[in-house]
């Protein structure tokens, strides 16, 4: 049982938020902004946020040119725009929020590796530019061909180089404990290692279950809640269209000969490298094995793991000696859209979630926009 103490100082908030990631932070600042006086309080089932918010590979992308391209066939023209716009301007709030330092923001560019089979991508670079021209007022893709030999790519395998001058790179643990950092100072209550077993909306207030190893289940008490849980949403709200998908990543010891700087992609998307410092940060793979990868277990395997260590070598540090010194992996969330949830689940619930591993860029008008929906 939970004292009177407790209960008094505890229990009772105005706004209650699942989840301590990216979103849930933004949200809580965001709600900070609106209502000075307010009692907010995030409730996080792990030590640190669980899914991808610390496990990510830092890279501040907008989507590189052949995975914009497979958009393309999907959705039009205006929805492309408008992710890429959500995208831009997230980094920005999130920039302005925090400032480069604290996210040791460096703009070296991103680059998309271009095979043989990808070559088609390079005849629709200037369509795509013309497209884009209205969001960034210059060209956004360009071919930087003599940098393939210059960064000690494999010239056997990549046929083409393009580059984008509007992304960048982030330090994902300093960002992370930055956000943390600026919400307490915010007196924005955070309570970490609480597992919600259930929230119930009951017109006046929501009841919010959670486990404790202490006390019986603990019954938190809110007027407005919002889940941010992103992949693992559907353990709390069942009806949520998320389908969760595994990143799994490796860190290298630093290589003194690295010639490259800047984030990297290559096979629309799925792949995805950066340097950091003189390390290589590589993730992705998980196109080999969708169905499998669909899962909210955190967790390498040897088939990611390996190919990855293959592609390393391969591709990007060929002829190099390298050390493995970190594998791990998160979990982001996609859908059959590539727009992230943002809707009441009923009267006083909301949902934030659905980042397609956009989290970095987008978390901060995802949460803006879920504490605008909230408050209304």
């Amino acid at each position: 049982m939970i004292s009177f103490w407790e209960k008094q100082s505890f229990i009772n908030s105005d706004f209650l938020i699942v989840g301590s990631g990216i979103t849930g932070l933004s949200t809580a600042l965001s709600l900070r902004e609106r209502f000075p006086k307010s009692e907010i309080t995030i409730l996080e089932r792990g030590v640190f946020p669980s899914g991808a918010s610390t496990k990510n590979a830092g890279f501040a992308c907008i989507g590189s040119l052949t995975e914009l391209l497979s958009d393309l066939e999907n959705i039009g023209d205006d929805e492309i725009l408008a992710l890429i716009e959500s995208r831009r301007k997230g980094l920005e709030k999130l920039r302005k929020r925090l400032g480069d330092k604290r996210l040791d923001y460096k703009q070296y560019g991103g680059y998309e590796l271009i095979t043989e089979n990808e070559l088609y991508a390079v005849d629709k670079l200037e369509s795509m530019n013309t497209k884009l021209f209205p969001l960034f007022g210059e060209p956004v893709f360009s071919l930087k061909n003599a940098l393939i030999d210059d960064f000690g790519f494999n010239k056997k395998l990549i046929k083409a180089l393009l580059f984008n001058p509007f992304e960048g790179q982030i330090d994902t643990g300093r960002m992370m404990r930055s956000l943390l950092q600026l919400a307490v100072s915010k007196l924005i209550n955070i309570y970490t290692g609480v597992t919600v077993k259930s929230i119930e909306d009951e017109g006046e207030v929501v009841q919010i279950q959670v486990e404790d190893n202490i006390n019986e289940d603990v019954f938190f008490q809110a007027q407005k809640v919002i889940v941010c849980t992103n992949a693992f949403t559907k353990k709390l709200l069942h009806n949520v269209n998320i389908i969760p998908g595994r990143g799994q990543v490796l860190a290298t010891a630093p290589i003194k000969s690295l010639k490259f700087k800047g984030t990297f992609h290559f096979e629309k998307g799925f792949y995805y490298f950066r340097n950091f410092g003189k390390r290589v940060i590589f993730g992705g793979g998980r196109n080999l094995d969708i169905k499998g990868e669909a899962t909210t277990q955190i967790g390498n395997t040897d088939l990611v793991i390996n190919t990855l260590k293959e592609k390393l070598q391969q591709i990007i540090l060929p002829n190099q000696a390298f050390t493995i010194e970190h594998t791990w992996a998160g979990i982001m969330a996609f859908g059959a859209h590539k727009n992230p949830i943002i809707k009441h689940i009923s009267k006083n619930v909301v949902v934030a979630a659905r980042l397609g591993g956009m989290g970095v860029a987008i978390g901060t008008n995802v949460g803006e926009q879920a504490s605008s929906l909230i408050a209304q």
